[in-house]
């Protein structure tokens, strides 16, 4: 398999950001935690590959990944919100899991729409 680029991974994580964005209103919560999970993941991808930050396929090393680029990169720490989602998406997805309570899908949303402006304000940075 061909590694994926800082770039391919930011463009991939906005593809994921526009069915975030038609997903909240009115919450279609198995999209709105999948898509936003992935869009995620591949923003936090695409930050950890430009600053050559160590970031592995799975979900865990991603949000670890995502902590290590807020604590160290003056990044929005989003690994809390990725946990969170992962877990409505398998609650959504399966049934066999609690989904948190506490997500407001506005809130959500405009979480992983911050998350990606500020990994494209990375890339922004370098022009």
């Amino acid at each position: 398999m061909t590694p994926i680029s800082d770039a391919d991974s930011l463009a991939l994580a906005k593809k994921h950001l526009e069915r975030v964005q038609t997903s909240w209103d009115p919450p279609e919560w198995l999209d709105l935690s999948a898509y936003g999970l992935y869009a995620l993941e591949a923003a936090v991808v695409a930050a950890a590959l430009h600053p050559k930050v160590g970031v592995e396929r799975s979900h865990w090393s991603k949000v670890d990944a995502a902590r290590e680029l807020a604590t160290n990169h003056g990044l929005p720490d989003v690994a809390d919100l990725m946990r969170a989602l992962n877990e409505v998406r398998k609650s959504e997805a399966y049934g066999d899991v609690s989904a948190p309570r506490n997500l407001d899908p506005e809130e959500v949303a405009s979480s992983v729409d911050e998350y990606v402006d500020a990994v494209s304000a990375l890339f922004d940075d370098d022009e």
